[in-house]
């Protein structure tokens, strides 16, 4: 039986068609028509004026900071819910994250800690070099809330939109947010190069310096010289075009994993305790935030209402074992003794080994929501038949319980 897996690249005779143009032209190194074309029409996409395509989201979150001026002595606002490469692209620029809990509606920073916290560092007299939204499984974070708060502060915003192309939020854009963002066309994105990523704003100033970094801080001279330290960091010309052709087709990958959405919510909305990340709890984390270290009805993309369009990347359920009788693991056992992949929600950061003793600010939700929460299977590359066999498996462990 072939194993079933989280979110599969979805590639075929056009990407292929793609490639191999891109082989015969003779561009294979890093750079080439392909990069430019592809910088062009993901700018397009977003809706901002420049992008600049790199070797992987890790490096354009690196590069963005940078662009910014993290660095050492300062620290950098980072969701404790998020991927480690969030909080690692911190500290390769020497500063220091300071990690923040999330809504347990959304895994979305919580918003309503956010002016505390800067204020409490700005009283402690250390500069915030940036604020790192994260748009959590593709649903984009409340900006028209995060970005007058961070003005009012005079931090800069760097979009974390990684999961979140092709989504909108009071339709803008994913990406097209905050001073700069980044996106990432890892192999399990909603399109991929493989490896890739992309750092994309309206601020020429800050492109021109990713840009300059990302290929090894070299001077416009005829030999090889160098005033700063760089970084191997552009993305290939061929996977660039396997990039293009992703791009072209993003729409029609955007609709067929709305279509397994849609498909998760009607399966468990009958079923008690068990909610799609994203649609609202009643009330919220009990209590304040714990300061540590510091002074002290699911809605599908895209939303009816105007506000939010997710793209769907994962689709995760949030289990209360009290009242679902079940835990979300071990849906997560049975599914894999099927040969089906499902993961649990990122582990926080200030749960990581690495992280442990960083500062953050917290209320509990993220933990809850790592303990709680399962991603299904939502890729578009997922065929009937596959589907068929996951919502099989599903409907099997719910009737046995």
């Amino acid at each position: 039986m072939n194993r079933i897996y989280l979110s599969p690249p979805d590639v075929g005779r056009l990407e292929e068609t793609y490639l191999v143009r891109a082989l015969r032209s003779g561009w294979v190194a890093p750079l080439g028509p392909e990069v430019d074309a592809f910088e062009r029409e993901v700018a397009e996409r977003v809706g901002v004026a420049h992008a600049v395509a790199v070797s992987s989201g890790t490096a354009a979150l690196h590069l963005a900071l940078l662009a910014l001026g993290a660095g050492p002595g300062q620290v950098v606002v980072v969701p404790t819910l998020t991927f480690v490469a969030t909080a690692n692209a911190v500290v390769y620029t020497g500063a220091e994250p300071v990690f923040v809990d999330c809504d347990p509606a959304t895994g979305n920073i919580d918003v309503a800690l956010l002016a505390d916290l800067l204020h409490r560092l700005r009283v402690a007299g250390q500069r915030v070099a940036a604020v790192v939204p994260v748009d959590m499984f593709g649903a984009c974070a409340d900006y028209d809330e995060i970005l007058p708060i961070c003005a009012a502060a005079r931090v800069p915003v760097l979009a974390d939109a990684a999961e979140s192309l092709g989504s909108t939020y009071r339709g803008r854009q994913a990406g097209s947010f905050g001073r700069i963002a980044a996106l990432s066309f890892n192999g399990n994105k909603i399109i991929t190069t493989s490896g890739g990523g992309m750092i994309v704003s309206d601020d020429a100033g800050l492109i021109a310096h990713s840009r300059y970094l990302a290929t090894q801080a070299r001077q416009p001279v005829p030999h090889y010289e160098h005033l700063d330290v760089g970084y191997n960091y552009r993305l290939s010309n061929l996977l660039a075009a396997l990039g293009r052709a992703q791009l072209s087709r993003l729409d029609e990958m955007l609709a067929r994993r709305r279509e397994l959405r849609e498909r998760y919510a009607k399966l468990f909305a009958a079923v008690p305790g068990v909610r799609l990340l994203g649609d609202p709890e009643e009330g919220g984390p009990g209590g304040g935030p714990d300061v540590d270290g510091l002074s002290a009805g699911v809605r599908i993309a895209p939303d009816t209402a105007g506000a939010r369009g997710s793209n769907c990347w994962l689709t995760t359920i949030v289990v209360d074992p009290e009242q679902a009788g079940w835990r979300a693991g071990e849906l997560g056992a049975h599914l894999a003794a099927d040969d089906i992949e499902t993961r649990p929600v990122w582990k926080p950061m200030h749960l990581q080994p690495i992280f442990s003793q960083s500062r953050a600010v917290l209320t509990g939700a993220a933990q809850r929501l790592f303990e709680e929460g399962l991603t299904l299977p939502s890729g578009s590359a997922l065929d009937e038949t596959q589907t068929a066999r996951v919502f099989h498996a599903i409907e099997q462990f719910l009737a046995q319980r």
